[in-house]
């Protein structure tokens, strides 16, 4: 696994999907502590043109605007973390770039055979591996073109999906 794409070039080079796996119950990503703050601090949310968010909505909404599908699930712990309250706080900016998002409550996915990481996956022939440490910070992402590897990720996407609650319906 080497030669990781970008979010960028992972996101310019689709052309159908790309799917977003988040299970994790809190990240410690340095680009968002002062926003996590101020939201704790205030339970403001950024602007869908902030400096925060801006490159992210620009990126999603000229992928979609190809017709590929960008769809977010994320498998929670309940209740929820703050950070996870953060997430659901800040998820309309998502939607506003053209994101779809599904939520499925842990305790629904004990049967699902689930990547020990977070990824994006691209059109079914790359998939990129988020790593964090034990405290949320980011760490060396791996990537994989791996078909059996992408398959397996796709088939756990999949179920993850179907078994999800939509956003406007998933309530904290």
């Amino acid at each position: 696994m080497s030669n990781v794409p970008s979010f960028d070039e992972l996101l310019d080079s689709a052309q159908h999907q790309a799917l977003h796996l988040e299970m994790r119950d809190h990240y410690g990503v340095d680009e968002e502590a002062d926003t996590v703050g101020a939201w704790r601090d205030s339970g403001v949310v950024p602007a869908v043109d902030s400096a925060f968010w801006k490159p992210w909505v620009e990126l999603v909404q000229r992928t979609v605007a190809r017709g590929v599908a960008v769809r977010r699930a994320r498998v929670v712990s309940e209740p929820v973390t703050e950070y996870i309250r953060f997430e659901h706080a800040i998820t309309g900016a998502n939607l506003y770039a053209g994101e779809q998002v599904r939520w499925l409550p842990r305790a629904r996915a004990s049967h699902l055979m689930l990547p020990g990481n977070d990824f994006w996956l691209i059109d079914d022939r790359v998939i990129r591996f988020n790593i964090f440490s034990g405290d949320g910070k980011a760490v060396e992402p791996q990537a994989s073109w791996d078909t059996g590897v992408i398959k397996q990720s796709t088939d756990a996407f999949e179920t993850v999906w179907k078994l999800g609650i939509d956003h406007e319906q998933y309530a904290l």
